[in-house]
């Protein structure tokens, strides 16, 4: 009588400093998972992750699942004219992995990051409707401040 074959572990998650490598995986988990029509004034594009990547403190993350990638969060010092605050400006878990707490420990990864490199704050944007990223944030310390409200006026064609 031969025995049950072992179930198959979860391959671990292990959260690396994002490099030059791992661009090509990031760019194209930013496509499968934003709707960046949501928000007008935002693109996702290789420049969007290069500008967190080169700017002071790059606050970058990325989660892996053996050489998958599982997660990112994109971070850098300053927001706007604040040169003190920290930003956290995207931050993704494949669907096949969410639920399984990536993103939060790279919400914590970024923001010890930016702590480390003087942020006296550290700043998110959430859209509206995004429930569940409104709550990742609030369950990682960050509280509700500001509100603006974006208005869109078509032009006629």
């Amino acid at each position: 009588m031969s025995s049950p074959a072992a179930p198959e572990r979860p391959t671990e998650i292990v959260l690396e400093p994002m490099t030059a490598t791992h661009l090509a995986d990031v760019l194209a988990l930013g496509g499968r998972v934003y709707d960046t029509t949501v928000k007008p004034y935002t693109s996702w594009s290789l420049s969007a992750i290069a500008r967190h990547m080169d700017g002071e403190a790059s606050a970058c993350w990325v989660a892996l699942a053996g050489d998958r990638l599982a997660g990112y969060v994109l971070g850098s010092m300053g927001f706007d004219q604040r040169s003190d605050w920290g930003n956290l400006e995207w931050i993704a878990s494949a669907p096949e992995y969410q639920g399984q707490g990536i993103a939060g420990r790279l919400v914590k990864a970024c923001c010890a990051t930016l702590t480390e490199a003087g942020a006296s704050a550290v700043v998110t944007d959430v859209e509206s409707r995004n429930t569940a990223s409104a709550a990742l944030m609030r369950s990682n310390g960050f509280e509700a401040s500001v509100s603006v409200t974006l208005f869109v006026r078509d032009t006629p064609r």
